[in-house]
């Protein structure tokens, strides 16, 4: 089964850098599930009240930079379908999907699932998965 990007997700690719958009455009042709766009380019004041929270406002910690690569276009984060933060498997199937994507492109390409790069995902400290950026 071949998935394609919503025009929500299209529309959350507006601004982000080309080779990226590209990624994530032949990764939903290649993916095992269907996945969603859930943000692309970043204010830095959206960056701040992402940073504020956990920290001076309620709520889980979310990011521990100001100065993501959201901002510049340089990053974007994915949802698997079904839609659930906490299920692995569909944050694995996408990886799968983009890091194929990045090599037929020529892309380089990081996963905050396994910020090192050793195929070994959540490992401490990687528990961003939702989130790929231009390496």
């Amino acid at each position: 089964m071949t998935f394609a990007l919503s025009k929500l997700s299209l529309s959350r690719l507006e601004g982000v850098n080309p080779k990226l958009v590209a990624v994530v455009k032949r990764a939903i042709t290649l993916s095992t599930v269907d996945f969603m766009v859930v943000e692309g380019v970043r204010s830095a004041a959206r960056q701040k009240q992402l940073y504020a929270q956990g920290r001076t406002v309620p709520g889980k910690v979310v990011t521990w930079t100001l100065k993501s690569k959201h901002i510049d276009g340089l990053a974007v984060d994915l949802l698997p379908a079904p839609y659930d933060w906490k299920d692995p498997k569909g944050f694995d199937a996408v990886n799968r999907a983009m890091m194929r994507a990045a090599g037929e492109l020529g892309v380089g390409l990081r996963w905050g699932g396994n910020w090192d790069g050793d195929d070994k995902p959540r490992e401490k400290g990687e528990t961003d998965s939702p989130h790929w950026e231009l390496a």
